[in-house]
């Protein structure tokens, strides 16, 4: 057979001041096939393990771009529009193709365009032919629109947040895929909407138990996937909020059944599933008693949601308590970044730090701080990944460590802190900008863990995001706007 891959990710956060441009996704390599593995971005374990399965089975691989940005503010028009345009131009050479598969995030929104991979699909049917299989592997956080489930084949979405099981999506999506293909099976997809806006990770109940149920609803005869789509908040658009989607073979009514199933599985939890958060006072006054390290999430401020990532709220508290050993990253910021770079390892410099890029940074701090670490090119480990953080600095003021970066990004990983030097292990909290993505690596130093309200970007007050598109018909908004799924 004949394969057509690509890829097509950023996650748009539309209350971003940020726009995301075509220089923001040449930050992290737009990456033209075919090339080798090592030159691959960071969707490279997915693009391996399809590479891997085509060689097994004896298929051709032609392949598009791969195109990653952080998530930032809506995507330049002109970007999307070369972007997209050089994915069609690769697979109108690569026709005639038995199946395209593509990585897309799902939460794009560009200038113009509220569904870009809605759009970007349609485009793919329209050159591909009603034959050819079309699969989408796609981030949990994303839009579940109309186009997207009528125009491919098969969606299939990551379950485990953090995303660990990116790889294991790739091989099921591929093997559906060509099961499709080749005749033996007829993938349909129905959507169910839960009617909720929230944020879900896995790792705890009640949602590792909805998530297990996903494995027990796929050995049901018929049934070749199921999906729970978290939504992402953080975009007004109409397609936004959480819903199921489900493939089965042939048969449109059992997935419709299932797809309601379990949405009403995961609406009968709503209440519990509201994020729990905290103020830095609550969890450090008195002072804590351990189990430590004790981590703190600046949720608000995660630039994986598209946030600044140089707001200052958490840090400030910090600095307050100067008995306690801490250790805080990471903040975006170039200026200072190149300010320690200058002075050198050693030096004792006043430095205004963070707070510099929007309202949502809050107020820059100016301090004393020590320059104890250095990197022109650091990174950040996470699974089988290396992660590029740029130039990057270690500075110390009074009992806390602080890691600067030159690229906006959330910490994954405590070697964004240990490959700088930071003795991670002397620090009784820890205090990071992510939401739950650092989750994976730092629960191995400690599952004693708090998201901090820190009245940064990412507002967790689902309630009373300013939507206007979306609409206000959703819980926490509404109480129990879908009876029918009580």
């Amino acid at each position: 057979m004949k394969i057509f891959t690509s890829a097509l990710v950023t996650e748009t956060n539309t209350f971003s001041a940020f726009p995301t441009t075509l220089g923001s996704f040449e930050e992290l390599g737009i990456v033209r096939g075919p090339v080798t593995d090592d030159a691959l971005n960071d969707v490279g374990p997915i693009v391996k393990q399809w590479r891997r399965l085509a060689g097994e089975y004896g298929d051709t691989v032609h392949e598009g771009i791969y195109a990653i940005a952080q998530p930032a503010g809506t995507v330049d028009a002109a970007a999307y529009r070369q972007l997209r345009g050089e994915i069609l131009a690769a697979l109108e050479q690569a026709m005639p193709v038995n199946m395209v598969l593509l990585f897309l995030h799902g939460a794009m929104v560009a200038e113009g365009v509220d569904d870009c991979e809605g759009e970007l699909i349609a485009a793919v049917r329209a050159l591909a032919g009603p034959d050819c299989v079309i699969g989408v592997e796609l981030d949990p956080h994303c839009h579940m629109s109309h186009a997207m489930t009528r125009q491919a084949d098969a969606l299939i979405l990551m379950r485990e947040y953090p995303h660990i099981d990116y790889e294991e999506r790739a091989i099921e999506l591929f093997e559906l895929c060509r099961a499709a293909a080749a005749g033996k099976t007829r993938p349909v997809m129905e959507v169910a909407d839960c009617a909720m806006v929230g944020f879900y990770p896995t790792t705890a109940q009640p949602m590792r138990g909805l998530v297990d149920l996903l494995a027990e609803v796929e050995r049901r005869p018929g049934i070749l996937s199921a999906s729970y789509v978290h939504g992402f908040p953080w975009a007004d658009v109409p397609d936004a909020g959480t819903k199921v989607v489900v493939v089965a073979d042939q048969d449109r009514a059992l997935a419709a059944r299932t797809a309601h199933e379990l949405a009403q599985a995961l609406y009968r939890v709503r209440r519990e599933l509201l994020p729990r958060l905290e103020s830095a006072a609550q969890v450090l006054d008195p002072a804590p008693a351990g189990p430590f390290p004790v981590i703190l999430a600046d949720a608000g401020d995660n630039p994986g949601g598209g946030a600044p990532c140089d707001h200052t709220g958490l840090l400030a508290e910090l600095l307050r308590r100067p008995a306690l050993r801490c250790a805080f990253g990471m903040l975006w910021d170039p200026a200072a970044v190149d300010a320690c770079h200058l002075a050198g390892i050693g030096a004792v410099i006043q430095l205004a730090i963070g707070g510099k890029t929007s309202p949502a940074s809050g107020t820059p701090l100016q301090l004393q701080l020590t320059v104890c670490g250095l990197a022109e090119q650091h990174s950040q480990q996470f699974g089988t990944m290396s992660d590029p953080l740029g130039r990057a600095a270690w500075v110390r003021c009074g009992a806390v460590d602080i890691v600067l970066v030159s690229r906006r990004q959330q910490v994954l990983s405590p070697t964004a802190f240990t490959g700088l030097g930071v003795p991670l292990h002397e620090a009784t909290v820890i205090a990071v900008k992510s939401s739950h993505h650092y989750y994976a690596e730092f629960s191995r130093l400690s599952t004693n863990c708090h998201v901090i309200e820190t009245g940064a970007a990412l507002s967790m007050d689902f309630a009373h995001l300013p939507y206007r598109k979306r609409g206000k018909a959703y819980y926490p908004a509404v109480a129990d706007p879908a009876p029918e799924l009580a």
